[in-house]
């Protein structure tokens, strides 16, 4: 197993410490181990989403027309959840340049 040294503000290494204190983690490194778990999944979800997408995209599988219309709607639900995401990360750059002196 590899170590990993990280500098923290002490802000945050008292989150971390009350996280391992009441998440029900052994140690500072299982917490960590833990994140990076849940960001790897999400990656991996991420990633299998747009394949999906894509081959929908295509149109080049043959399914039948319930069926792709049901995948149609999940696909819209999808890209309805990412473009809110954008539009919630993107809103805060959004007002800041709106308020430039002239």
């Amino acid at each position: 197993m590899t170590t990993i040294t990280i500098s923290l503000p002490d802000s945050l290494r008292a989150f971390v410490d009350d996280q391992v204190a009441t998440k029900g983690f052994g140690n500072v490194s299982e917490y960590f181990r833990g994140l990076l778990r849940e960001a790897q999944t999400r990656e991996q979800e991420a990633r299998l989403e747009t394949l999906l997408l894509e081959g929908l995209a295509s149109k080049s599988i043959p399914l039948e027309p319930a069926f792709r219309a049901r995948l149609e709607a999940r696909t819209e639900q999808i890209l309805a959840k990412h473009r809110d995401r954008a539009l919630a990360l993107t809103a805060p750059l959004a007002r800041s340049h709106s308020h430039r002196p002239d």
